[in-house]
């Protein structure tokens, strides 16, 4: 079956369209702390209803690799004390790449994406990257790809492949 992926960018801060979020239940703090076993409970967390599998194969040394090298930054939304969803910025050749990025299944539908993807965006931009960028496909939220267009995000790549 074939599975499109868009690659979206950004070139300038001043390209985001926030979407606020007025509900003070909602808040996103950064993880100071590397802790492979969040990274990897956030992923699955988020990801299992996607189909995100492709580093749930990843063993513990992997894993810690990946969220303790340094160029790995994570963000945890929380709703009222829970964990509502989670993005990772992955710095490299002085560009951020929204690694991950999703709200968990109970939060989805209820107006967080957009303030959880201007908060990735600003967190992006602080790092000073030349530019920021991401992408989805058509396995993951129907709305991912017209949210990130939304908040400014603009297309630049189209892949298709078979699943």
């Amino acid at each position: 079956m074939p599975v499109v992926t868009t690659h979206l960018e950004m070139h300038s801060s001043d390209e985001i369209r926030p979407k606020p979020c007025a509900d003070p239940l909602f808040q996103v703090v950064r993880a100071g702390v590397p802790q492979w076993q969040v990274n990897r409970f956030l992923y699955q967390f988020v990801g299992g209803p996607w189909n995100w599998d492709f580093y749930l194969t990843k063993t513990e040394e992997e894993w810690r690799a990946l969220t303790e090298a340094g160029d790995l930054h994570t963000f945890i939304a929380l709703y009222d004390g829970s964990p509502a969803g989670y993005f990772e910025l992955r710095q490299a050749d002085g560009e951020v790449e929204i690694w991950h990025f999703g709200l968990a299944p109970a939060f989805i539908g209820k107006g967080l994406g957009g303030p959880l993807l201007t908060r990735a965006l600003e967190e992006a931009w602080k790092l000073r990257p030349s530019r920021v960028w991401v992408h989805t496909c058509d396995k993951d939220h129907p709305a991912a790809l017209a949210n990130y267009q939304a908040r400014g995000l603009k297309p630049f790549k189209v892949d298709t492949e078979t699943d």
